[in-house]
């Protein structure tokens, strides 16, 4: 049985990154078709990575996608969500015009809607409809880049949603509509 939901798993992921590849932004569509794209992400919370292609020759692959999907889930529930591969696409772009190398220190992938409601109670900083629910947004950091250049590459990128938190030391990307704020 557990092979069968791994397979609707892999064909839920696949269709949704294929109907992705379609439907892609004008900021993706600059993207070569060909070149591969990798996204590094560290889960600080669960401490599991993500280092590897999840699109080459042209298409996402989603097995890979299934991977760091996996790793983006909700680390307080344990749940797990299609996350946007626009997303991904947005960090690599991101990731080549920093020339950084190290991982995406991610803070905050996919939010169950339960964790998004808790987060809410505690802080007026949390969106009722945050882009985190449907997993089009992710919070990081990058060891040894400064948080403004971070928030400025992803600025450049054009792809959705930029916030910059540098108290609480993270910048916040989503493939949402494009705007930017400034939080704690």
């Amino acid at each position: 049985m557990p092979n069968l939901v791994r397979r609707r798993e892999l064909l839920t992921f696949g269709a949704a990154a294929g109907l992705a590849a379609i439907a892609a932004p004008a900021w993706a569509q600059r993207l070569d078709i060909w070149e591969p794209r990798r996204a590094i992400l560290h889960n600080l919370h669960t401490g599991e990575a993500f280092n590897d292609v999840y699109y080459a020759n042209g298409a996402y692959l989603p097995d890979a996608l299934a991977e760091a999907n996996r790793v983006m889930r909700d680390w307080r529930t344990g749940d797990e969500h299609f996350i946007d591969p626009g997303l991904f696409d947005a960090l690599h772009t991101i990731q080549l015009r920093l020339e950084a190398n190290g991982p995406f220190q991610v803070i905050s992938g996919y939010r169950s809607p339960r964790t998004n409601a808790m987060l809410r109670g505690r802080s007026r900083g949390v969106a009722e409809h945050s882009q985190h629910t449907v997993g089009k947004a992710i919070d990081v950091r990058i060891q040894g880049v400064e948080l403004a250049n971070l928030r400025d590459a992803a600025l450049s990128v054009g792809a959705g949603g930029v916030g910059y938190y540098p108290v609480s030391n993270f910048v916040h990307v989503d493939t949402g509509r494009v705007r930017q704020w400034r939080g704690a």
